[in-house]
């Protein structure tokens, strides 16, 4: 500021010879070490390597599978194998595109679990290694911490685009649909959560029981542009609190279902739009319905959403419409950090970097939440 333009430079007396020394401000920020974090994420299908320094992210690579949609869902075998095949280009590459040379690295961030096992262990075991050869620091990541975090990934140092804590984060994928209230980013409350099914899930089953194929989440987003959500009206389970249930919703879809095409065999043929439209909209409202409860009950007007499901249209509008009408302040994910990516499993590690939270060698991967 202006105000401080007198103390550009920091005095000292030299120890050794009693000359003074002047450092510019420029020149210490030259001098100082940047930190750089390699993310690493393998949960799942997806082989994923990011690098941030000082917090702003460089690259962003992911190699997805697409193996998994001749069987109607990720078979783990494959998926293991496949993360074989990928990590050490996919981490190569991020490196390139980031100017990065791995003996910059800080320390590596890697995808501790939740996951499949296989899968998990590919990337915990080429965490290891190489940091064991670079003699550097690893940090483990919790992948659902790195999903609500994904809104504090800088993309320039002037990004000024993260929630403030606390915040209510709706984090909705395949395998979880959860209220998280996040007061810090090491201190995340779960105060709602599916029962059953997740909502990724209900859809994916649902779009493969219509024959539409898998993955169905973009399948579904697709066709409900086109067709009328009030077409078709399925059931809304109705949950103590703030906990989902889904199970409810899948088994009056298929039911309904049975009915039509025993009367019309071509029916989802002749009515798909308007059955994907009429289904998006039950799952928005089911996820909405509590998220809102839960928002004006803990008088938090900062909400945001995460995870796979957190790229579909009819979500993203519902946030939008209900920051109209209740005066919240919402966070959309762009797109590319909706997925499994490892950018933010690298901004988790930036703060656990900051606060010293490093993983010893002898840390196992971990399917479930601990």
């Amino acid at each position: 500021m202006m105000e401080n333009k007198k103390q550009i430079a920091n005095v000292a007396a030299s120890p050794k010879t009693g000359w003074t020394v002047r450092e510019s401000v420029a020149e210490k920020s030259q001098n100082k070490k940047k930190i750089i974090i390699l993310g690493i994420e393998s949960s799942c299908d997806d082989t994923s390597a990011a690098v941030i320094r000082d917090g702003v992210l460089l690259s962003n690579v992911t190699a997805s599978q697409a193996v998994h949609e001749a069987y109607g869902g990720v078979v783990p075998e494959l998926a293991s194998r496949a993360h074989q095949q990928n990590i050490v280009p996919v981490v190569d590459q991020a490196l390139k595109r980031a100017g990065v040379s791995k003996n910059e690295l800080s320390a590596i961030a890697f995808t501790r679990g939740p996951g499949l096992m296989g899968s998990l262990l590919v990337g915990v075991s080429f965490a290891k290694g190489l940091a064991a050869a670079l003699d550097i620091p690893m940090i483990d990541v919790n992948h659902l911490q790195g999903h609500v975090l994904a809104h504090f990934i800088k993309e320039s140092e002037n990004d000024n685009t993260a929630p403030p804590f606390p915040f209510l984060c709706l984090l909705v994928s395949g395998g979880n649909s959860q209220i998280v209230l996040v007061k810090a980013y090491n201190d995340m409350q779960i105060i709602g959560q599916t029962i059953d099914d997740a909502a990724g899930e209900a859809i994916d089953k649902c779009s493969k029981v219509m024959g539409l194929g898998y993955p169905g989440g973009p399948v579904i987003d697709r066709l409900a542009r086109q067709g009328n959500p009030e077409a078709y009206h399925f059931a809304k389970p109705a949950i103590p609190g703030y906990d989902y249930s889904f199970s409810g919703l899948k088994t009056s879809f298929l039911y309904h279902l049975r009915d039509w095409l025993a009367e019309d065999p071509d029916f989802i043929k002749h009515h798909k739009e308007d059955l994907a439209a009429s289904l998006e909209k039950t799952v928005v409202d089911i996820l909405m319905n509590k998220l809102r409860r839960a928002a004006k009950d803990l008088k938090i007007r900062h909400v945001a959403v995460a995870g796979g499901v957190s790229a579909n249209t009819g979500l993203r509008e519902a946030f939008k419409d209900h920051a109209r009408k209740f005066g919240w302040t919402i966070y959309i994910p762009k797109f590319s950090y909706t997925t499994d990516n490892a950018a933010m499993i690298a901004i988790t590690g930036v703060f656990k970097y900051a606060d010293k939270e490093f993983c010893p060698m002898e840390a196992p991967a971990y399917s479930r939440v601990q």
